[in-house]
């Protein structure tokens, strides 16, 4: 007889039979093995100079070669000048990235896009070399980048040399009889100047403005000054043969690697683009972190000296940080107190607007803004107003 195995269990007080005792599982557990997630992938279309500069510690003269040999190639005749203006060799490229200069990629590895426009090898054409920004041939494409570099130029060095004549002499003016106010000095015209995309057009504006346009802004043609694009003012001192340091070879001493800062910018792009605002007003426009309608060319601005404005002779003025760049309210009102007077009385475009948000919190200031017009009134607004003389009493 099979010998049956029975085990008892206790339900509501009383013994009920139940099967009987299971067998374990004899199969061994196995421990999973931690994944390891993937690498992340590298983008070759993209060049990194902060892996190159930072992470792998290059130097600049590792891949650029100073000057390129194509130097007399790209400008002509008197206004060559030994330069970088080439991308660096296919060799310098081949000495770490074999593998993706040969990758079996259609039509052409993805890695030669940073420097050639087609990618095909029955094209070889390359990009101009994005520190070309004075060459002006129509045939040579430029590729639109945002630059991982900020340039550290020392404006309180150059200040009093740039734009100096050597063979002029030093004249004395009594300024006791001077009723004029300081002009630019020499320097500052020599790299920044009014932007006229309309030349000598009789047109004030960019395009005509709406007929409503009141007192909000609108682009005029002279509303931007412009910044230097290329080595060609920097190397008429800074030469290999001047040697003035720094030197061209030197790229480190000016070019410098960034993060990018989300500042806050008075800049409306829908507004651009009604106003037809080109590539080099775009760029002026979207860094200007005070007052988005200023206007170089308006009233007595360009008569003004650049220095009541911007505090470039500090050594604080620091062109890798923008928030150092930033111009200071008070200067708005100047010794005569052109935009800021003690009362609105006086004419101060800041004092009306102030005085008009006090009585209607919807009002939106647009002498200066383009959207921080709309919103709350900044601390520093009204603290820049001077405190009213008390009036002299009668005799």
């Amino acid at each position: 007889m099979a010998a049956v195995s029975l085990s008892f269990v206790v339900v509501g007080g009383s013994l009920t039979a139940g099967p009987g005792p299971q067998k374990r599982s004899r199969q061994r557990s196995r421990s999973q093995k931690r994944k390891v997630p993937p690498k992340p992938k590298i983008d070759y279309t993209k060049f990194s100079h902060t892996t190159h500069a930072v992470t792998q510690k290059l130097a600049c003269n590792t891949c650029h070669k100073v000057p390129s040999k194509n130097w007399k190639d790209v400008r002509k005749g008197d206004a060559a000048f030994a330069d970088v203006t080439d991308f660096p060799e296919h060799s310098t490229c081949l000495n770490c990235h074999r593998e993706q200069f040969f990758a079996r990629e259609r039509p052409a590895p993805k890695i030669c896009s940073n420097c050639h426009i087609a990618v095909t090898p029955r094209d070889t054409a390359r990009w101009l070399f994005p520190s070309l920004g004075d060459v002006t041939d129509l045939s040579l494409k430029r590729r639109d980048f945002i630059s991982e570099f900020g340039v550290a130029f020392p404006h309180d060095k150059h200040i009093d040399v740039v734009g100096l004549n050597p063979n002029s002499r030093p004249s004395f003016v009594n300024a006791l009889f001077q009723d004029k106010k300081p002009a630019p000095p020499k320097s500052c015209p020599v790299c920044h100047e009014t932007y006229q995309p309309q030349g000598k057009s009789s047109e004030e504006y960019v395009i005509k403005p709406p007929k409503t346009l009141g007192d909000a802004f609108w682009l005029k043609k002279g509303t931007f000054k412009t910044i230097p694009n290329s080595h060609t003012i920097c190397f008429t001192c800074h030469s290999a043969d001047s040697g003035i340091p720094p030197e061209p070879k030197n790229c480190e001493m000016c070019h410098k690697l960034v993060t990018p800062m989300q500042l806050k910018v008075d800049f409306d792009p829908k507004l651009s683009a009604q106003m037809e605002a080109d590539k080099i007003m775009l760029n002026r426009w979207s860094r200007r972190i005070s007052a988005g309608g200023f206007r170089h060319e308006a009233g007595e601005h360009p008569d003004l000296s650049c220095l009541n404005c911007h505090n470039a002779a500090s050594p604080t003025f620091n062109t890798v940080d923008p928030k150092t760049l930033k111009v200071p309210l008070r200067s708005c009102g100047g010794a005569e107190g052109c935009h800021i007077t003690p009362t609105t009385d006086d004419g101060g475009a800041l004092n009306f607007e102030i005085d008009s948000r006090k009585k209607d919190p919807k009002f939106v200031c647009t002498k200066c803004h383009i959207t921080f017009g709309k919103e709350p009134l900044p601390e520093n607004h009204p603290q820049a107003i001077p405190t009213p003389k008390p009036k002299a009493k009668a005799n």
